[in-house]
């Protein structure tokens, strides 16, 4: 068994306490909530949350501190992945939202629309339909660049083929430049299931690269200087075999100057790995077994000691987020504490800064409950 005896080891408590998150409810009727996206969205300098919630009609935030609840839009179906971002520079970001989605590829529409507000940002946004891509499911925005003109990343779930179990048929990955809001292709070398995406700038020029978890495992796309993209293999994720291989979600992290990832495995997956790089290779360490239906994975900073811990949550029976820390910047060994144990089945967390207080706060997200952990050293 993989599975870690997690304590509080004098290790552990000699590089100080771990910080102590507060819970707070900001909503508990979001029914398919599947994704939390903060954004300023009144400018007004506070972290608001976009919830996003697949059998709700209407798009929804909650401005901040008070959390009072506000309609973007209704009338929607299926709603599963929103991205937010001021393109024009008004101080208001616009949305691209996912909607119309079903993982059966035939089933699926895929709308993605751009939302802009109408000067007002509490009431209702206009919406405008802009693509459709069968299964349209990741949205994310990115400077591919290094221009500050962010693009807009669509990473569908399958390819339009797709059918169960095995899911094969190449999984398109584009992107929209606002204004023009025509796709343009990234790639489609990605076959079966690509559940989960990170923008991140990989190789520190400046320039956001695209990590994808797949049934093929980790890549880094790459933009080159010559306007091709490249597609590298980072790590082939579980060695389960198809439809069991791979990864389903990855987020990048640091221990000190050390890069790790961090991985959901397989699809919708038990486990969680660590990668960190040996030589070229990127090890794997399964740190965690006991999920059901894993889906959400974050790194952060949390506790201010220069490594980053791992936020990562699932949605099946003992529904619960938990927090993982490195002993120490070698990464060899980690400890788990709950942040939810049993009470949040989360699809979706984001750490951000929700009070002002520069200290990193988590927001989750889980059928039907949206929650904030306020990050308050000392509490109890």
């Amino acid at each position: 068994m993989y599975r870690l005896i997690l304590l509080f080891l004098p290790a552990l408590l000699a590089a100080g306490p771990p910080p102590a998150f507060i819970p707070r409810a900001v909503a508990s009727d979001l029914k398919g909530g599947y994704q939390v996206v903060p954004a300023d969205l009144n400018r007004d300098g506070k972290i608001d949350l976009i919830a996003v919630a697949q059998s709700l009609s209407e798009l929804v935030w909650f401005e901040n501190p008070s959390w009072q609840r506000h309609v973007i839009a209704g009338g929607l179906r299926r709603m599963v992945n929103a991205a937010a971002w001021d393109s024009d520079g008004d101080g208001i970001p616009e949305l691209v939202l996912a909607h119309e989605f079903s993982n059966v590829a035939k089933n699926s529409l895929g709308i993605v629309s751009v939302l802009h507000h109408n000067g007002d940002p509490r009431a209702p946004w206009s919406i405008r339909e802009i693509d459709r891509l069968t299964t349209a499911h990741r949205l994310r925005w990115a400077d591919l660049e290094g221009r500050g003109r962010k693009v807009a990343v669509n990473a569908p779930l399958t390819g339009a083929a797709a059918e169960a179990p095995g899911f094969k048929s190449p999984v398109p990955l584009v992107f929209y430049r606002p204004g023009e809001w025509k796709r343009e292709s990234i790639g489609e070398e990605t076959q079966g299931v690509m559940h989960g995406i990170e923008v991140f700038d990989w190789d520190d020029d400046r320039r956001d690269e695209i990590l994808a978890a797949s049934f093929e495992g980790i890549h880094l796309y790459d933009l080159g200087r010559d306007g091709r993209w490249r597609r590298t293999l980072l790590a082939p994720g579980s060695p389960a075999p198809w439809p069991r291989s791979g990864a389903s979600d990855v987020t990048v992290g640091k221990l000190g100057r050390r890069r790790f990832l961090a991985s959901i495995e397989p699809w919708h997956g038990n486990q969680i790995a660590v990668y960190r790089l040996e030589g070229r290779t990127w090890r794997r360490q399964v740190i965690e077994d006991s999920f059901v239906d894993g889906h959400t994975v974050a790194a952060a900073d949390l506790d201010g000691d220069g490594r980053d811990e791992i936020v990562a949550g699932y949605r099946g029976k003992g529904r619960s987020v938990y927090i993982y820390a490195a002993r120490d910047r070698s990464g060899e060994r980690w400890d788990r504490r709950p942040l939810d144990e049993g009470g949040m089945g989360a699809a979706s967390c984001a750490v951000v800064d929700l009070n002002g207080d520069r200290r990193p706060d988590i927001a989750c997200i889980g059928s039907p409950e949206l929650k904030w952990y306020e990050n308050k050293p000392g509490a109890r």
